[in-house]
């Protein structure tokens, strides 16, 4: 029977320490919090272009049409953030993961 485990893969997991694990999930959580930041600036920009255009009048505007609009707008910005990075996140990350290294 033939397996595909690979024997580096197997050591390099079982030299990995907690406190290796620990910043491996720092560096994570600050990759999501960076990219989260680049989803609310970039929802931000949604809504300051949306001002500058005139309403047509074709459909009503209320406060339903605002709520989806605005929850268009955050979901649009979050993938955006995700996929196709505007570099805001990626400038943050390398900036911030100086400090979180230095640190320990």
């Amino acid at each position: 029977m033939k397996t595909n485990l690979d024997a580096n893969l197997l050591v390099s997991t079982t030299k990995q320490t907690p406190d290796t694990r620990r910043g491996q999930k720092d560096k994570a959580a600050l990759k999501k919090s960076c990219e989260d930041f680049e989803a609310i600036f970039v929802q931000s920009l949604f809504k300051a272009m949306r001002k500058t255009v005139p309403e047509s009048g074709l459909f009503e505007k209320s406060t339903s049409t605002e709520t989806f609009q605005d929850m268009l707008d955050q979901e649009i910005a979050s993938k955006i953030s995700r996929k196709q990075s505007v570099g805001l996140a990626d400038q943050m990350y390398r900036q911030m993961e100086k400090n979180l290294t230095s640190k320990k």
